[in-house]
């Protein structure tokens, strides 16, 4: 059988949450307003298709659920097997009653679909075969049916039934029907539920639990409240195998079945069943009850408040609810509790209502049905719960839980929950958290990022994306950047300068920002930014004249980088004075580092109006290299002289040659006198040049230092003569020349009774160097007659070793050997201190000294040492 996925449904309903305490802590206030920010534990969606049409002109009075479909049961008789959306199922469309179906039953394979009705009769109804169909007629209203959930595989086809009597109903040997009263006596069985090997039933007394396997009712559960069953009909689940929840008017009980001991079995029952948990719900009646986990789901009814003398069929009901609840022995916790908007929920009362759970589905979906409506509730999945975040604009945990349970979610997504978090921003006017959450959420899609931007302008806030919008890994379309430049163009030229420094100009069309500038500069022709921004436009346009031209204008620095960046060297040659004046150090150090491009001479060609830059140009050049200004260096000592007087002496003192003449008439003008006095020395009027230190300078130092550095003895003289009518002259003199001049030739000089401050101590100094001298000199000669006798005795003792000849030795003027075996051939041996040796008789007559050092010209050592 073809069935449509139970995930979804056409029509959600959202649960009313109410304030319901439990039963203990009823006492204890609650804030109602609370109740709103708790997210519910259940979701609610309306079952429609083909079932809302059927409700529409019948009643709803009874539902089955398996696994592949549901199977519903109404007061006209029929029942409709659908699947889980409410669309019928073709060809499973059965009238099998003439009055209300009562209770439907399915086996546990979902193969038969056993109903019961108040016309008498018992359907069973193959879905796939109708080989094993029965229809058994009672002459009586038959309430409830029940099949064995191993229906579909037993031979024996049992199930039992409910009127008066609780019915065994099975098939006996040779195919006969064979009917066994398990109870009665105890008023009508109105609901049955069998679940292996247990059945559970209640009358209008207790209820009752059968067990098949012993064939023996092992247990019976009184009611404990004096509401009419059939108003008021008990509610029975089976939570496993073995619990059995019960709700029932307003007491709701959890039983076990447990095995007894076999000391204690006697004449009972091998298996009783043992209450674990009972609670009373007080306030309202119970419809319907299941299980989730460990917590049981209540549907229940409040009555209405009826006024004295008011007819009750009349009054308003109010909703059902759907309370999930933690039991416990005599109290129960909510866990939730949510009033439900059922259609036409005011006309209806407890009886009216049924709670449905299917025990093999692992989804735990739970049938809300009522005579016109069936809705059904699930427990909320991640993807509810990420939904029910975004409806409490509760975001920023949204977009968290869909990267911690990416793979739970269905319906959700990263981005798109970002999304719907920037359009809340946006709404709230939080521009920049928006725009730093599009980084995360639009990642590389362009789409998203287009989209994003557009959103942004209808809000008319770019400015904030400006920051986090993608200039590479995508590339948007042009007129995504060209919004935003036109943003900042016409709010804030600044931060528009700043953009169009930092993005790259081919994400945008050049020409239509610089168009949109010059139209916004009609009313402002100085605005700064403006300017500096059109200038960086019409350089990526490579309109560089344009460029440096706004530059220029403005005496912006940036005209060095647009320079050095495309070689713009030939395009400001001609402008260079222009660039000294608005930043002398960049243009200078743009000068020096490019030489070869912009030559010196060219340069100096334009800066000779403006001595000023000339002189910083020129000396910049003379600190790398003196060879760049050899043919500027006349220039050079006037630019010196002109604009750093300090630093004309040293390039006088430099190896740079330049003509003297004019350095002196220079220096001669501006009364330069101490650099006078070196080009005077270097020209050789020395005298004139003394005659300035002692008579204009007064400088005595530098007058003794004059006269060192050219160690003339007329000049001394010159000094002495200059000095004798200048006491403090005199002195510095006596101080200082004593070791050049004999200081007699000045003292012998001094006038009778001249005033002399300081003189005694200048002459004690005198004194002081004299004996300093003399003690020197005794000390040199004392060393230097030590040294003499020291190299003397070395001298004696060297000379005074003896040298040894080997055979091998030859004499130096015949060639033949020095030292022969026979007597005969036997001569005089000379040997000289310097090694060599000779034949006596080879040796010229009167010849003392070696005959080879005295050839070779050589000093001491060449003398003979003996003869032999």
């Amino acid at each position: 059988m073809a069935t449509a996925s139970h995930g979804e449904v056409q029509d959600e309903i959202k649960p009313v949450a109410e304030s319901s305490d439990s039963e203990e802590g009823s006492e204890e206030g609650s804030d109602d307003s609370d109740e709103y920010d708790i997210e519910p534990q259940l979701r609610y969606d309306r079952i429609s298709n083909d079932l809302q049409s059927i409700l529409s002109k019948d009643c709803a009075s009874c539902l089955a659920v398996d696994s592949k479909f549901l199977a519903l049961g109404t007061h006209w008789g029929s029942i409709y097997i659908l699947d889980f959306l409410g669309n019928k199922i073709p060809g499973k469309t059965y009238q099998t009653h003439t009055c209300t179906v009562n209770q439907i039953s399915l086996d546990k394979n979902g193969d038969f679909v056993a109903s019961c009705s108040d016309d008498g009769k018992v359907k069973i109804q193959g879905l796939y075969s109708d080989v094993d169909d029965q229809s058994v007629t009672f002459d009586r209203p038959v309430k409830s049916v029940a099949l064995d959930p191993e229906y579909y595989k037993a031979s024996n086809r049992k199930f039992v039934t409910g009127d008066d009597r609780l019915i065994l109903n099975e098939r006996s040997l040779f195919s006969r029907h064979k009917m066994t009263v398990l109870h009665q006596g105890e008023g009508t069985v109105r609901t049955i539920k069998w679940h292996g090997d247990f059945i559970a039933w209640s009358n209008n007394v207790a209820v009752q639990m059968y067990d098949m396997s012993t064939r023996c009712r092992i247990t019976s559960i009184s009611k404990d409240h004096n509401f009419r069953p059939d108003l008021h009909p008990c509610n029975l689940h089976w939570k496993d195998d073995r619990t059995l929840l019960v709700g029932w008017a307003n007491a709701v009980k959890e039983c076990t079945v447990k095995d007894r001991k076999e000391q204690d079995v006697r004449d009972l029952p091998r298996r009783y069943a043992e209450i674990v948990t009972m609670f009373s719900t007080t306030d309202s009646m119970v419809c319907g009850i299941a299980s989730m986990d460990d917590k049981m789901v209540l549907l229940t009814y409040v009555k209405p408040e009826i006024q004295p003398g008011q007819d009750e069929s009349k009054v308003p009901a109010n909703r059902p609810n759907l309370r999930v609840v933690k039991p416990f022995m005599n109290y129960f916790e909510d866990i939730s509790n949510d009033a439900l908007s059922i259609r036409n929920y005011t006309t209806y009362r407890c009886n009216d209502y049924h709670l449905v759970q299917q025990n093999e589905r692992e989804d735990n979906q739970l049938y809300i049905v009522s005579p016109r409506d069936i809705v059904v509730a699930r427990p909320r999945d991640m993807d509810d719960h990420v939904a029910w975040l975004i409806e409490h604009e509760e975001f920023e945990e949204a977009l968290k839980e869909t990267v911690d349970h990416e793979k739970e979610l269905k319906k959700h997504t990263f981005q798109e929950v970002g999304l719907k978090f920037i359009e809340y921003l946006l709404e709230c006017k939080r521009y920049e958290d928006a725009a730093k959450l599009c980084v995360k959420v639009c990642k590389k899609n362009k789409a998203l990022w287009e989209a994003q931007a557009y959103e942004f302008m209808k809000k008319g806030e770019l400015k904030p994306l400006a920051p986090f919008i993608p200039r590479e890994d995508p590339i948007l379309t042009p007129a995504i950047y060209e919004m935003i430049l036109n943003q900042f163009l016409q709010t804030d030229q600044l931060t528009f300068l700043q953009l169009v420094k930092e993005w790259p100009h081919a994400i945008y069309n050049v020409q239509t920002i610089i168009k949109a500038v010059l139209d916004k500069m009609d009313n402002d022709r100085s605005n700064k930014p403006l300017l500096q921004a059109l200038a960086e436009l019409h350089s990526y346009k490579k309109e560089f004249d344009k460029a440096l031209a706004i530059y220029v204008r403005l005496k912006h620095k940036d005209v060095f980088l647009l320079i050095n960046k495309y070689s713009l060297f030939e395009n400001v040659s001609d402008k260079i004075v222009q660039l000294m004046e608005f930043d002398e150090e960049n243009a200078v150090k743009m000068l020096m580092d490019n030489i070869d491009k912009i030559p010196i001479d060219k340069v100096v060609r334009q800066l000779e109006k403006s001595p000023k830059y000339l002189y910083v140009y020129l000396h910049k050049l003379s600190l790398v290299d003196n060879q760049y200004i050899l043919p500027y260096a006349g220039n050079m000592v006037k630019l010196y002289a002109e604009f750093d007087p300090p630093k004309l002496l040293p390039f006088l003192k430099s190896s740079v040659p330049y003509p003297l003449d004019m350095a002196l008439e220079e220096v001669g003008t501006r009364q330069f006198r101490r650099e006078q006095v070196f080009l005077l020395g270097r020209m050789g009027n020395v005298k004139q040049a003394l005659q300035l230190i002692t008579d204009e300078l007064g400088d005595v130092d530098h007058a003794i230092e004059f006269c060192k550095e050219n160690n003339d003895q007329e000049l001394w003289d010159d000094l002495i003569q200059h000095s004798l009518d200048k006491p403090n002259f005199i002195r510095g003199l006596l101080n200082n020349i004593g070791t050049h001049v004999d200081p007699t030739q000045l003292i012998d000089k001094i006038r009778t009774g001249m005033e002399i401050p300081g003189l005694r101590d200048s002459l004690v100094k005198i004194l002081q160097d004299y004996n300093l001298q003399i003690s020197l000199r005794e000390g040199c000669k004392k060393i230097l007659v030590a040294d003499s006798f020291g190299l003397m005795g070395r001298l004696i003792k060297t000379q005074k070793k003896a040298i040894s000849l080997e055979t091998s030795h030859v004499c130096q003027m015949c060639q033949e050997r020095i030292l022969v075996t026979e007597i005969r051939h036997a001569s005089d041996i000379v040997v000289f201190f310097c090694s060599h040796a000779v034949h006596e008789m080879c040796l010229p007559n009167g010849m003392e000294t070696c005959p080879i050092c005295t050839t070779q010209r050589r000093g001491p050592g060449s003398g003979a040492m003996f003869g032999k």
